[in-house]
């Protein structure tokens, strides 16, 4: 509107100077009416245009303000689409609240009513309770009543026993009183027939007696332990048969030194590379030793860790079959290795709890037991040593009646600690008890593991079935292999035991320590005090010495009777 009134008032203003200028013009002279003909084509020129370009402000001016209304209509309807929106949402936001709290004050209610309900149903059984009692108390008051009659009349006749008992008593004691003087008079006279005192000849008598009772004893235990002996014997070797007849498995020795071939002798010096860079980036990165001598396609690998050991020959043979040997593909090679090595321990361990018959593990249980295929002890390969306990572990206990289930854990686990005993300090019981622990492992397969060495401590029967396994494992010939040193060590400290004892005038290790044999002084050593030497002797090497398996002891008592005919 403004626009418009400006217009027109231009408009206005310029048709008042056109009249003017008209005016002007006619009362001018004819001389210039031809200036102001032209004058007057120029103000009408002007005239049109200034129309023209009025006209082209105000549409201008209409289509801004039209251009304003549609954007103060779409800002007034986003503002009325925001507000709406949030009153929305804060209409949504304020129901999901008084739900919830209409719920929360349902769940209440139904929370008291079913507590009412609880009471109600608890008072009911107590009313039921009190009712039962009252009648059961009613009962009982009867048959006690009845009772009390019945002990009535036995009072009567225990009274009248009482009675006949005193003069029972009286009598008694009367005949008491005369023995005592009778026997006072016989000690009297074999003191003066024995012409030794009371208190003498009681020592003499219980000297005497000791004696005979000290070699009756040694006769009885001896019998008795022969007689035990035999039975336990016949038992522990039909069981053992059993277990052992129905288990069995091969002997994995781990050496020191892996070989791996290779296509040509040419390919060593690919392998030990310029300046020897190669052989020194592997023997770093891999922790293992790579021996090349004038082994024909050949080269050694030497570690006392079994498991580097095996990573090292897993990335040599892979670098000799690419062909690309230098620092970066060898690391780049070992890295690989070394994830390969984790998947292989892995599979190990599946195969082993698979093999025994084991459920359940828990998947860091199994990568330790796939460590134990890298572990050995006297040359036998654990992981095999602990599947073959498995196994007789379980038999056993099925036999006895137990879980053989839980058996077969106890054996599989019973070795665990020597999995990482290298690497963690403290025996390979203590680590095993704590990673079993760790694990949730039950009570019997823990102390299984703690008391395999010593059963005689153990809680469960596990612990003994588990120590029996692990001996028969052990013991079997060929199972473990032991170095000279040691074996004569063994037998010397056998042979030292033994000749310890009073008694004992030689000793003999045989049966490459099996069996000891000792053979003691007749003179001073009877029958019956051999068969408690050898039990002695056996239980000083129980406890002063490590060894497979068990050992016999043998005493060996002989007498010669010599004479000379002249």
């Amino acid at each position: 509107m403004v626009l418009d009134f400006i217009l027109t008032l231009i408009v206005i203003v310029l048709a008042t100077v056109v009249v003017l200028l008209l005016q002007r013009i006619n009362r001018q002279s004819e001389a210039e009416k031809s200036e102001l003909e032209a004058a007057r084509r120029q103000a009408q020129v002007v005239l049109e245009q200034a129309q023209a370009q009025a006209q082209t402000l105000l549409e201008a001016a209409r289509a801004e303000a039209q251009r304003l209304r549609e954007g103060a209509q779409a800002e007034l309807e986003r503002l009325r689409q925001q507000g709406e929106e949030r009153l929305r949402q804060q209409l949504q936001e304020e129901r999901e609240r008084l739900q919830a709290s209409l719920r929360a004050e349902r769940e209440v209610l139904m929370s008291e009513r079913a507590s009412i309900q609880a009471e109600r149903e608890r008072l009911q059984a107590d009313l039921q309770a009190s009712r039962s009692e009252r009648e059961e108390l009613k009962r009982e008051t009867e048959r006690l009543a009845r009772r009390g009659e019945q002990l009535d009349a036995r009072a009567a006749k225990l009274d009248e026993q009482e009675e006949k008992l005193d003069a029972l008593e009286k009598a008694l004691e009367a005949r008491q009183a005369e023995l005592d003087q009778r026997e006072q008079q016989i000690d009297l006279k074999l003191q003066e027939v024995a012409r030794m005192s009371r208190e003498e000849a009681q020592n003499l008598l219980l000297s005497r007696l000791d004696a005979e009772l000290e070699e009756e004893k040694a006769l009885r235990v001896k019998a008795n332990l022969e007689r035990i002996r035999l039975e336990v014997k016949r038992e522990a070797q039909k069981l053992l048969a059993q277990a052992a007849q129905r288990q069995a498995s091969e002997t994995a020795a781990a050496l020191a030194v892996s070989v791996v071939p290779i296509p040509s002798d040419a390919m060593k010096g690919r392998i030990i590379g310029r300046e020897g860079r190669n052989i020194r980036t592997f023997e770093a990165l891999t922790g293992v030793d790579l021996i090349i001598d004038d082994t024909p396609e050949a080269v050694l690998l030497s570690s006392f860790n079994p498991m580097r050991r095996e990573i090292a020959r897993m990335a040599l043979e892979q670098l000799v079959q690419d062909g690309r040997i230098h620092p970066s593909r060898i690391e780049e090679v070992v890295e690989k290795a070394k994830n390969e090595m984790k998947t292989f321990i892995y599979e190990r361990g599946e195969e082993a709890a698979l093999e025994a018959g084991v459920v359940g593990l828990k998947s860091g249980l199994v990568q330790l037991l796939g460590r134990l295929h890298f572990r050995s002890s006297y040359g036998q390969n654990v992981l095999k040593h602990s599947v073959q306990v498995a196994h007789l572990t379980g038999i056993m206990a099925a036999e006895l009646g137990l879980d053989a289930a839980l058996g077969r854990r106890a054996g599989l686990l019973h070795d665990l600690g020597k999995s990482v005993d290298r690497e963690i300090e403290g025996t390979h019981v203590e680590i095993g008890i704590t990673l079993a622990s760790r694990f949730g492992e039950p009570k019997e397969v823990i102390d299984a593991i703690a008391h395999h060495h010593d059963p005689e401590n153990g809680e469960t029967l596990y612990s003994v079935l588990t120590a029996a396994a692990d001996a028969i494992s052990a013991a079997r010939p060929g199972a473990r292999r032991e170095s000279l040193e040691e074996y004569i060590q063994r037998l010397e400290q056998l042979e030292r035991i033994a000749l310890s004892f009073p008694g004992v005038d030689h000793a003999f290790a045989v049966q490459a320590g099996r069996e000891v044999r000792v053979i003691v002084k007749p003179d001073r050593i009877s029958d019956a005090k051999a068969t408690l030497l050898a039990r002695e002797i056996a239980g000083r090497i129980e406890r002063d010495m490590n060894y497979p398996g068990q050992v016999q002891v043998t005493v060996v008592r002989e007498s010669r009777a010599v004479e000379y005919a002249k």
